[in-house]
């Protein structure tokens, strides 16, 4: 299927005047989709050691290279100054300051080649330290700022599998074949991986040539933290022989820099991750559980000696996964991210374990769909950087200057684009699921210039509904803003999301109604949710439209083979047949252990009955199947099957190939606007009344 992307941009700019908000005629200004390229939002904020300043990556879009870039800015603490710091033609990430504040390390790339870089902040002079092969990731500075760790992929060249005859001279043979004998071999985004793992290097600082403390067939994950004397090293990693097929059981280790001595620190089944030392070096901080192979399982905060031994948890009572630990530099408490019930949460929790609230609302990061997604970090006195995010913004920096105080903004990247336009009205909804009365929370958003009119429910008051749904399954939306959430109801819908049973973010029971189950009653939760929206009045009951990507794709094609009350669909990137995706996703040594009771071909009816194809030969409703060509994480193949199926039931049907795409579509600005155009123009060729005239928005 093939549209004019500047045809339905040119559309959607011409629909016609609706009513402003307070209820006069006149055009609104109103989010475009060629908008996309001017959104911006922070990320990685950094506080100074001096408590002055803060770093952070600003993201923008290239209109011209269709890309995200990624600059380094400054911001005051105290005053207002906010300029760039390195904003030469390369994308920078990962600041990190040096223990005295002197020099700020960062990555930088430029033509593909990521290095790392050094500012000494004084004179604004700026060095490159490396020529590395691969990215460097996770950095950390030694105490006394002489050195610095990082993780990178060291590959590892095979032996040819089997030696082909010379060719002869001037001899144009085909590429040779490709052997691959490796558990995990390819991955969502970054395509066919080549052979080797990821391992810890140290580098000086005055430079020189980084040298590997860890070898062998085992990958070092996350962020390394150094000891207070700077002698060793920790870092989380799974070093078991069958690792491939245990990927979630990663311990706690030590390195000596004098002789890259290893020391296991933890010794339980499940992930133990993200260490972070005090600042005495006495006590690590970390997230884990207890593997239960569950689909959903809550993340808890422990500390234990940083000789290891008996590590105790800090947030039993919470019910909530924690994340991104940090220590104040006093070493009196340890931050934190959660989420809770749609809202990322930032709170505190002392080494007796008692919690403090420090700060909500924090997000932004996300800027397609409105998931959660969040940075922070601590400084002295309790001060508090983080990115702050509402339904109608993406993520700025705020400040918390104090425990209690409001948060103060210290950036409007988006102010100049969406300080003048109008944006959908964002209201959170509470309902009971028809299937087992639980609670369950979900977001409308009205169209900009909504207007009910003098009675409620009248049909020419009525505009047409688009159910957005989201992925995971073990994710959560919430009142975050979401540029393709806010284009739909810029078209003249009113779009609802919400956390059916299974979402995160509401306890470990809620997250695993859903265990070896999905899908299933999580379809009576949005057609829960749709019957709410009815009942307000303004949604006409005959314009009705689903879509979801991933996950939500799984419910929108599980959802058109129990029902025909929508007018049309769109299935993005979705698994079809659960036993395929089992086999060809490319974590495949995960899905069977903890989605499922085992093999497919142990549970083959089990498989069958969670799958969308199994209910197939029920849909009547059009349906367009969307979907990334190089996605690997739900592979085309499960799009395909769909799409055939339908067609072979000669039900009106579309694929959508976004090439160069994976599983995350809207990874371009060009794809996310793509996406969101295809699926308005499918829904407009399935109704009567298209949105944008007057019976749509309210002027009939």
């Amino acid at each position: 299927m093939t549209i004019s992307l500047s045809f339905l941009v040119l559309s959607l700019r011409l629909a016609l005047p609706v009513a402003n908000q307070s209820g006069s005629e006149g055009a609104l200004e109103l989010l475009e989709p060629i908008d996309v390229f001017q959104l911006e939002y922070a990320a990685q904020p950094r506080i100074s050691p001096s408590g002055e300043h803060v770093v952070y990556v600003r993201h923008s879009m290239d209109v011209l290279k269709d890309r995200r870039r990624s600059h380094l800015w400054l911001a005051s603490m105290t005053k207002a100054d906010h300029r760039p710091l390195f904003s030469e033609d390369a994308q920078a990430s990962n600041p990190l300051w040096s223990p005295s504040g002197d020099r700020l390390a960062f990555v930088a790339s430029s033509e593909g080649s990521a290095q790392l870089f050094l500012r000494w902040m004084d004179t604004g002079q700026t060095a490159r330290l490396t020529q590395l092969e691969k990215t460097p990731r996770g950095l950390s500075w030694s105490p006394d700022g002489s050195y610095l760790a990082f993780t990178m992929h060291v590959e590892v060249k095979p032996k040819p599998f089997a030696k082909l005859p010379p060719k002869p001279e001037g001899a144009e043979w085909a590429e040779p074949a490709k052997v691959i004998t490796r558990v995990k071999y390819r991955s969502d985004g970054a395509g066919y991986t080549s052979a080797g793992n990821v391992q810890l290097f140290v580098l000086p600082t005055d430079g020189g040539t980084p040298r590997a403390l860890t070898e062998g067939p085992f990958d070092v994950a996350g962020t390394p933290q150094w000891s207070a004397d700077g002698e060793r090293i920790y870092f989380s990693s799974n070093r078991r022989e069958d690792s491939d097929y245990e990927p979630a059981d990663t311990e706690l280790y030590s390195v000596e820099l004098e002789d890259g001595s290893l020391t296991r620190l933890s010794s339980r089944y499940g992930p133990d991750k993200e260490p972070r030392l005090s600042p005495d070096g006495r006590w690590i901080a970390f997230t884990g559980y207890d593997d239960q192979l569950q689909g959903y399982q809550i993340t808890q905060l422990y500390v234990m000696d940083a000789k290891g031994g008996e590590a105790r948890v800090l947030t039993a009572g919470l019910d909530r996964s924690v994340q991104q630990p940090r220590w104040d530099p006093e070493g009196q408490r340890i931050y934190f991210l959660y989420d809770d019930q749609g809202d990322t949460r930032i709170a505190s929790v002392d080494l007796e374990g008692q919690l403090r609230s420090v700060a909500d609302s924090a997000g932004g990061m996300s800027l397609g769909r409105p998931y959660a997604a969040a940075d922070y970090d601590v400084g002295s006195r309790g001060r508090v950087v983080y990115t702050r995010v509402s339904p109608y913004r993406p993520a700025d920096l705020a400040l918390i200057s104090e425990q209690g105080e409001s948060a103060r903004s210290l950036t409007a990247l988006n102010e100049d684009l969406l300080g003048h336009k109008t944006l959908g009205e964002v209201e959170e909804l509470r309902f009971s699921s028809a299937h087992d009365g639980r609670e369950l929370q979900g977001w409308l958003v009205k169209p900009p210039g909504f207007e009910l009119g003098s009675e409620q429910g009248d049909p020419d008051k009525r505009y047409p509904l688009l159910l957005e749904i989201h992925g995971g399954p073990f994710a959560n939306y919430g009142p975050r803003f979401a540029a393709e959430i806010q284009l739909f109801a810029a078209a003249g819908y009113v779009v609802f999301y919400m956390n059916p049973r299974g979402s995160t973010s509401y306890g470990q029971e809620f997250g695993n109604l859903i265990h070896h189950a999905y899908p299933g009653h999580d379809y009576d939760d949005l057609m829960s949710g749709v019957d709410a929206c009815l009942a307000k009045g303004f949604v006409d009951p005959d314009r009705m439209f689903v879509t979801g990507g991933s996950g939500g794709g799984v419910l929108t094609a599980w959802i058109v083979g129990k029902t025909q009350r929508f007018r049309a669909a769109v299935v993005a990137k979705p698994v079809i047949n659960w036993t395929s995706f089992a086999l060809t996703a490319d974590a495949y040594n995960f899905f069977h252990r903890y989605w499922f009771p085992g093999f497919p071909w142990d549970h083959n009816q089990h498989y069958f009955e969670r799958s969308p194809l199994s209910l197939v030969g029920n849909v009547e409703t059009p349906t367009m199947v969307l979907t990334g060509e190089e996605d690997y994480r739900t592979p085309i193949s499960e799009s395909e099957q769909y799409y055939q199926a339908l067609k072979l039931r000669k039900i009106d049907a579309a694929l959508v190939r976004i090439p160069g795409a994976s599983h995350g579509i809207a990874a371009r600005p060009s794809h996310l606007i793509s996406k969101v155009l295809h699926i308005l123009e499918w829904f407009a060729r399935h109704t009567d009344t298209q949105p944008g005239n007057p019976k749509s928005q309210g002027e009939g």
